[in-house]
């Protein structure tokens, strides 16, 4: 019996066949992604997770989580049987919740292009920490060998490699006014909520590991609307509750591939009808009406960029580069 969505669909040595090309940047995550693809005595265990908590990614945190062994091999398939009804709560328990404020670095500059005031809402908030591009350092790489430094360096810089022609300045946005929608919003300050965070950066990732601890930092001492449901139900009601004199802006970045095929479909027919700006920073099969408008990609692997529906950018999964398309 499928469930609509590639996590409760896909055969377990396939999904992490998958998720071993995906995690070319952590070695750690690669070779034991290819190793569970590879060894039958495992798949029994994590093909009885249910639906979406099938997704490697939820798995492979928890290890991290529970400190647990990384390395493949006879050890850690007994650990895991050993310690499986531990791992089987966590990934009930937890989703992947990565909050990457890398991204900010391709979300940033298109923000700041919207208005004078920004009032802006992410859809899968998560932590939050999305909702400050206004607060990080940045170095945008241009393809001229030249460099545009914005912002503060108190909490992070962000570096990021621009390819392609901007349709925008590399300004900062002067947002006003953050608010976020999610199924199970984390807390900042909580710090069981910050170790799940941290779990969830990838092995060999230090600079992320230092960026997403300080973006915890600061967030937890901002004011942030939080609201717990669902993102169609409760988002015209959160839009109402924006300052009247600034745009409103709702963004979410790759947050849509958690939701049913059909929730998607009846999502982008909601944001072509709300008043406001839409920024999405998805994979490029997520949004059927983008994904028709988006030229060929022979590049990285990456998420699309798009206002309003019209594709503006390849940005890469942490925010390391953006292409503008």
């Amino acid at each position: 019996m499928t469930g609509g969505h590639f996590y409760s669909d896909t055969s377990i040595p396939d999904l992490y066949r998958w998720f071993a090309t995906e995690t070319a940047s952590s070695p750690t995550w690669q070779q034991l992604s290819t190793w569970i693809a590879q060894t039958e005595d495992i798949w029994p265990l994590l093909d009885s997770l249910p639906g979406k908590k099938r997704q490697p990614n939820v798995f492979l945190a928890t290890l991290r989580y529970l400190e647990g062994p990384t390395a493949p091999g006879a050890d850690f398939l007994a650990w895991v049987q050993q310690h499986w009804p531990e791992i089987r709560a966590v990934v009930l328990a937890r989703d992947t919740q990565t909050n990457e404020p890398g991204r900010c670095a391709n979300l940033a500059p298109v923000l700041s292009s919207l208005g004078e005031k920004i009032a802006l809402i992410e859809v899968g908030m998560s932590a939050g920490l999305c909702l400050f591009p206004d607060r990080y350092g940045y170095r945008w790489s241009l393809e001229d060998g030249s460099t545009v430094a914005r912002g503060q360096d108190d909490v992070a810089v962000i570096e990021c490699a621009v390819t392609g022609r901007s349709p925008v300045p590399y300004e900062l946005p002067n947002v006003v006014w953050r608010a976020g929608i999610d199924l199970n919003p984390l807390n900042p300050s909580d710090p069981d909520d910050a170790k799940w965070l941290r779990s969830l950066v990838w092995p060999g990732q230090a600079t992320r590991e230092r960026r997403l601890a300080s973006a915890l930092q600061m967030a937890a001492a901002e004011d942030v609307v939080r609201v717990r449901g669902d993102a169609i139900e409760q988002l015209p009601s959160l839009i109402a509750r924006a300052p009247q004199d600034a745009t409103v802006v709702v963004m979410h970045t790759v947050v849509l591939a958690y939701f049913q095929r059909e929730r998607r479909i009846e999502f982008e027919a909601m944001m072509a009808d709300l008043p406001v700006r839409w920024l999405a920073n998805e994979a490029d099969r997520v949004l059927p009406g983008v994904a028709e408008r988006i030229p060929s990609w022979d590049g990285p692997p990456s998420f699309v960029l798009s206002l309003d529906g019209q594709p503006l950018a390849r940005t890469a999964p942490h925010g390391q580069f953006h292409h503008w398309l």
